[in-house]
């Protein structure tokens, strides 16, 4: 069993909380992961640089100088690559069709893995809930200074179910307005990430150096470790 301790919004201990080691996800492929995160943050570019070559530039095609007589070497226009303002050479264009296709069942694999890996190594802390009646930074301040130890963390939240009537009224999602005062309170926080278990990526765990995760979150990780 591993125990993991946790604590409430006033940064006061509570009752550690035990979490079977056989319950969590095993080894995953390292090239999997490779092969993911790689694909992850080329899908995160924009592929939008464009620069002109000498071709596109503004520039009149009158001779810089003659071309015989005095002494420098000849030139043909403005637009040259070594003139100032004229045209890049083998520069960025926009790309499109770039997108890397990522394995749902792979995705998920991974994340499993990565947060049973934090786990294990003692680099995650439970929080008991997120329920706040407005936005207070200082008190979140408060809970990170005297709960955790690392500067790079990251907070995953629980799953909300989305009511038929919120869906029906078309408004925002029911896990944002249940963390919604929570989100306010880190977003001035220096290296302090939030996002619901369902909406994590593996490119935010990996960089995380602690992870912080509700007592309802746990629980329902661990459902999908089963």
């Amino acid at each position: 069993m591993i125990k993991l301790l946790k604590y409430n919004l006033d940064a006061k201990k509570l009752k550690d909380v035990e979490v079977d080691e056989a319950k969590l996800a095993s080894e995953v492929n390292c090239q999997m992961i490779k092969d993911y995160i790689v694909a992850l943050r080329k899908n995160q570019r924009q592929w939008s640089a464009n620069t002109k070559g000498r071709s596109e530039v503004n520039h009149s095609n009158k001779k810089p100088h003659r071309q015989k007589g005095t002494g420098k070497a000849r030139q043909g226009t403005l637009a040259a690559p070594q003139y100032k303002g004229g045209g890049v050479v083998f520069g960025p264009k926009p790309k499109f069709d770039q997108f890397a296709k990522i394995n749902r069942k792979e995705k998920q694999a991974i994340i499993k893995y990565l947060i049973s890996q934090k786990i294990k190594q003692n680099e995650c802390i439970i929080l008991s809930d997120t329920d706040m009646k407005a936005p207070k930074t200082k008190a979140l301040a408060k809970f990170m200074s005297e709960c955790t130890e690392k500067p790079r963390r990251l907070i995953i939240g629980e799953k909300a179910e989305a009511t038929a009537k919120s869906l029906l009224e078309k408004k925002e999602d029911l896990s944002n307005r249940k963390h919604y005062n929570f989100q306010l309170s880190i977003r001035n926080l220096e290296r302090t990430e939030f996002s619901c278990l369902d909406s994590v990526n593996g490119y935010q765990l990996m960089i995380a150096q602690q992870l912080i995760i509700t007592e309802a979150g746990l629980k329902q990780f661990l459902e999908l470790c089963k």
